[in-house]
């Protein structure tokens, strides 16, 4: 999916306070606490009301990047991701490999609902939007080559060419678009760990948002994403743990078999022909509070639900929505509402609290998988200069099309994409 761009969150640094202990007024849904402008404290994971699903409490230290988790056992390797809003002006999630031998390093968002991987490159014959680095230079790698015309990977890129050389062109819905050599070259994770002949964009004309990063790592399920082109040695399944606010602990990406910690809730992964590139699961309710929101399953089934890491919020068939905000409306009524934010129009001013409580949020699946989603996948705060302004982070989508879980929705959870089973995996504060 494209990048949607939404305003930055800002960075939480707050003193630990006492254990918030004020119980929800008669006759009020089961409540969490979830956040507490200074002075501020959450106790790791209390446990819910009974009925409630779970929102993990979260502690705010100085934002910090310590090295990613150790990889899991088998054929796997593990790199951390941070937040785009961390110096690269964007909502998606980064990671930094390296292209080319030498490795030049390159600062990726990387993004389940696209195929093909790219880089910005010199020369920059079209046009080139400010990144923070250097552009990937091919001149200065002995590994990089360019697609031959005629070759399977330019017939699946689109067949387009240039005398002998294959090219590529990408379009994405907010109007951004790529367009360059389809190449190849050395992709590095780290100093074990490489992928020769990795396919990817070489491009020279690049216009829309991208923040500051350096180009896009495709995981979708196309034949040129680096899902795809990683199948055959490390099992199929790659996952990621998107960092939540706090920054704990670091978040990753790891390209090969997660660990069985037992935690994890399995759904199907939902084939759509129409869209061979996307992972779609199939939602039927959502709990919020022990609330379960009284629409039918068809209401989400009818046309699915898209999980993708590059859009930032969650969009569900309006119906659904506005059950979901007036329940929550309901439980926040001792908090003052405040003005919407662009899509967000649920939002509080919370100045002069000391806690916060929220209700919990659930996606529950067709075939019983249930997922909990973390405080930050329910609430956003998406003006820094106002740190005591926060929204229900979901939106009404469009009736006449799927639904989609945002990456703000996947905060802190591990997510598996198991693609030679068909399967994908929640592992709730993972990160």
């Amino acid at each position: 999916m494209p990048p949607m761009s939404m305003p930055p969150i800002p960075p939480f640094i707050f003193p630990p306070s006492p254990t918030p202990g004020s119980a929800p007024a008669k006759g009020m849904p089961p409540m969490l606490p979830a956040i507490a402008f200074p002075p501020m404290f959450f106790p790791p994971n209390p446990a819910p009301a009974e009925g409630m699903p779970p929102v993990p409490a979260v502690a705010f230290p100085p934002i910090y990047f310590p090295p990613a988790p150790a990889p899991a056992e088998g054929p796997s390797v593990t790199i951390p991701d941070i937040p785009g809003t961390s110096g690269y002006n964007i909502s998606e999630f980064i990671v930094v490999v390296g292209f080319g031998t030498p490795s030049q390093p390159s600062a990726l968002l990387f993004d389940t609902g696209s195929d093909l991987s790219w880089v910005q490159c010199q020369p920059c014959t079209g046009h080139c939007y400010q990144q923070n680095g250097p552009l990937f230079d091919p001149t200065k790698s002995s590994t990089y080559d360019v697609v031959r015309c005629g070759t399977p990977e330019c017939s699946v890129a689109g067949g387009m060419c240039n005398g002998t050389t294959c090219l590529y062109q990408i379009g994405y819905g907010d109007g951004s678009s790529t367009t360059g050599a389809l190449s190849q070259e050395t992709l590095t994770f780290s100093s074990s760990r490489t992928f020769s002949s990795f396919p990817f964009g070489c491009g020279t004309t690049n216009l829309g948002d991208f923040g500051s990063v350096d180009g896009l790592l495709g995981l979708g399920r196309g034949q040129l994403s680096l899902a795809s082109q990683t199948a055959s040695s490390y099992d199929g399944t790659f996952s990621y743990c998107l960092p939540s606010h706090n920054m704990s602990r670091p978040g990753f990406l790891s390209i090969g078999a997660a660990p069985d910690t037992g935690k994890v809730q399995y759904t199907a992964m939902i084939k759509k022909p129409q869209y061979p590139s996307f992972y779609f699961v199939e939602l039927a309710s959502i709990n919020i509070g022990g609330y379960v929101l009284p629409v039918p399953p068809s209401v989400f089934t009818s046309k699915g639900t898209l999980l993708d890491s590059g859009t930032t919020l969650t969009y569900i068939p309006s119906k659904a929505y506005a059950l979901l905000r007036d329940r929550f409306k309901f439980t926040m009524k001792g908090y003052k509402p405040a003005p919407p934010s662009e899509e967000l129009d649920t939002c509080y001013d919370f100045s002069g609290h000391n806690a916060i409580f929220i209700p919990g949020v659930s996606f529950k699946f067709s075939d019983g998988a249930v997922f909990e989603l973390d405080f930050f996948g329910i609430m956003m705060f998406p003006d820094d200069a106002q740190p005591a302004y926060g929204c229900l982070a979901f939106a009404a989508g469009d009736d006449d099309s799927f639904s989609i879980i945002g990456n703000t929705q996947q905060r802190s959870a591990e997510v598996i994409y198991d693609v030679a089973a068909e399967k994908i995996g929640f592992v709730p504060f993972s990160c």
